[in-house]
């Protein structure tokens, strides 16, 4: 992990990570430490790679179906903490949230890491016209100002708008065929960028980057 006492910079790997914990990470409000949990042993590998972390992973038990269905790691760094207050992030941040400050080079390793943590890629056959193929890309908060920021960096940067739908717990921020075809090229704009595989494994088929 960073040494406490020293300054975090900002590159692919940190903004890839801060979008995983702006999804699926959690600020303790003792100010020092966190909490990032995933169904996905192998996103929290990467997560560990991308942070330096030595720590431990551990099963977790869920509060619905009382059984080990997740990952989970803790860990403690009082500098990484007030650095991500200062991007933006903060404890019980889910209904909160609002805009981060990403640099607006790395806002597409951010938005893999928001798209890998709380995020869905989905591709199916058209029920009316079979060989039509559909393709979204859903990006999910509870916090309306979130997705609402989130859609003006993504318009900024690729002109696409999406459409923001909500259900009794989320927001969600769609983009259809040709939009998210764009938006996934940008997203696995090199080969080995910090990404779940799973979800890659469905985006690869459109995306015509170097992989």
């Amino acid at each position: 992990m960073y040494p406490r006492q020293k300054e975090i910079a900002w590159s692919p790997q940190i903004a890839y990570a801060v979008g995983l914990i702006t999804t699926d990470g959690c600020l303790s409000p003792d100010g020092r430490h966190f909490d990032f949990t995933s169904n996905d042993k192998d996103q929290m590998e990467t997560f560990k790679k991308c942070l330096n972390l030595k720590n431990g992973i551990v099963r977790k038990r869920s509060s619905y179906t009382n059984r080990l269905s997740s990952f989970h790691i803790q860990f403690g760094n009082v500098t990484l903490y007030r650095w991500l207050l200062d991007v933006g992030l903060m404890p019980n941040k889910s209904k909160r949230l609002g805009a981060l400050k990403i640099p607006n080079d790395l806002f597409f390793d951010f938005l893999r890491g928001h798209l890998d943590g709380d995020g869905c890629i989905m591709k199916y056959n058209d029920p009316v016209y079979p060989k039509s193929l559909r393709l979204y890309t859903t990006f999910m908060s509870a916090s309306l100002p979130h997705i609402l920021w989130l859609r003006r960096k993504i318009t900024s940067a690729t002109g696409k708008r999406g459409f923001i739908r909500n259900d009794p717990v989320t927001f969600r921020l769609t983009f259809s065929k040709q939009d998210s075809i764009a938006l996934l090229n940008r997203i696995y704009y090199k080969p080995n960028v910090p990404r779940l595989e799973r979800k890659f494994f469905i985006a690869k088929e459109f995306v015509t980057s170097p992989r």
